[in-house]
């Protein structure tokens, strides 16, 4: 495992962590609802960006090759609301066949 991905799943992880001590320290009181809406969108905008840039990113150069197919097909899947599993299987498949053609 690269240390890229370590660290995706160590936010992912300090990201729960984080969201479950919430209810604890506040205790029946509820956050204000700006602040609220700002803490449900970091987590999500910082794993696609750590995701992103451990696909895109080879060093310091922008890299188009099959991570770069798979990632636009998993994407597509999203968009046409398939199951997880489903978008995780047909980014998979993709990646694999443009490996399979050459894009290495």
């Amino acid at each position: 495992m690269s240390t890229g991905w370590l660290v995706v799943l160590l936010v992912g992880s300090a990201t729960i962590a984080i969201k479950a001590t919430g209810p604890l320290l506040l205790g029946a009181r509820q956050l204000p609802e700006r602040l609220l809406g700002v803490v449900s969108l970091l987590a999500p905008a910082l794993l696609a960006a750590l995701v992103a840039t451990l696909t895109l990113g080879a060093g310091r150069a922008l890299v188009l090759d099959a991570r770069a197919a798979g990632v636009a097909a998993g994407a597509v899947a999203v968009w046409l609301r398939a199951p997880t599993i489903v978008v995780v299987a047909v980014a998979a498949v993709v990646t694999v066949g443009a490996r399979a053609l050459g894009m290495a």
